[in-house]
């Protein structure tokens, strides 16, 4: 049997957020901007708090984007005639491609609560058509563990595999433990990947007490060979009643640009893009 390699902690940090006020109310960069080759297949990621009003109709391009519910209803719409509400526990994935427009807002009066990531597409997938696909909570699969359980949402684990189909294969967990529980999570061996903890506190490592995190607390694990092996694993050991994400995902190790709603390989793609969307070939207004 093919022996796996252990994942280590390479960085880490809390997260700071920032107080904007109404609507916007306040945001943290999980993973910020000005770091994508260190994040790589990842863009950002971002923590938000929000009312109505926030994420109007906009357009994106050369992306993904996995959005994540903690709490409140996401209302989603978009220019192709798609409509959902998402509750907590919920995820929509979202394939931008060459042009994506919609809307995610606040619904009615709530306060929405979100983690949204930001996953680049390989050139030859930037004309590629926009989707979207919805994942409740109930559609994830759940592995019971000891002391603990592990939902999929992305990705094959333990045995199962998530229901959220996207264009670049990504793996996303939510991985729940009771105090003194310890779990050994299987990754594939040549993704990069990060973790953010929702709640509680975890030692991760290999004697799972490498490095500790509390709520908030984000950690960065790279691609630990490229020799073939096809897994590996991080240890995770629940200090408290704790609740973590888990992402990860195959470097593309290509030239990044990033700016404002697109994300391209060059400049050049990215004025093309303003320019694009400012001739109206995004098409309509999302309704």
């Amino acid at each position: 049997m093919e022996a796996q390699i252990a994942r280590t902690i390479r960085e880490h940090w809390y997260v700071q957020y920032r107080q904007n006020g109404y609507p916007h109310v306040q945001q943290g960069w999980v993973l910020p901007p000005g770091r994508e080759q260190d994040f790589d297949p990842f863009v950002v990621m971002a923590d938000d708090w929000f009312k109505r009003g926030t994420f109007s109709d906009h357009p994106h391009r050369g992306f993904q984007t996995i959005t994540y519910v903690i709490d409140g209803r996401l209302e989603h719409s978009d220019n192709h005639g798609g409509y959902s509400i998402l509750d907590a526990g919920d995820v929509q994935y979202m394939n931008a491609g060459y042009a994506a427009r919609h809307a995610e807002e606040a619904f009615a009066d709530d306060v929405i609560h979100t983690l949204q990531l930001w996953v680049n597409l390989p050139k030859a997938l930037k004309r590629s058509p926009a989707s979207y696909q919805d994942v409740r909570l109930e559609e994830a699969p759940v592995v019971e563990i000891d002391g603990g359980s592990l939902r999929v949402y992305s990705g094959e684990t333990a045995g199962v595999t998530g229901p959220l189909r996207s264009a670049v294969p990504v793996q996303m967990v939510e991985l729940s433990l009771q105090a003194g529980a310890e779990y050994d999570l299987t990754l594939p061996a040549q993704d990069n990947g990060h973790l953010y903890v929702l709640q509680g506190e975890l030692a991760f490592g290999p004697e799972a007490n490498e490095v500790v995190l509390g709520k908030t607390g984000v950690g960065l694990f790279n691609c630990p060979n490229e020799t073939g092996q096809t897994e590996s694993v991080l240890r995770v050991r629940a200090l408290q009643r704790s609740k973590v994400l888990v992402y990860s995902g195959k470097p593309l190790r290509e030239q990044v640009v990033a700016h404002g709603p697109f994300v391209m390989n060059t400049i050049e793609e990215i004025e093309e893009a303003y320019a694009d969307f400012r001739a109206g070939k995004f098409g309509p207004p999302s309704q």
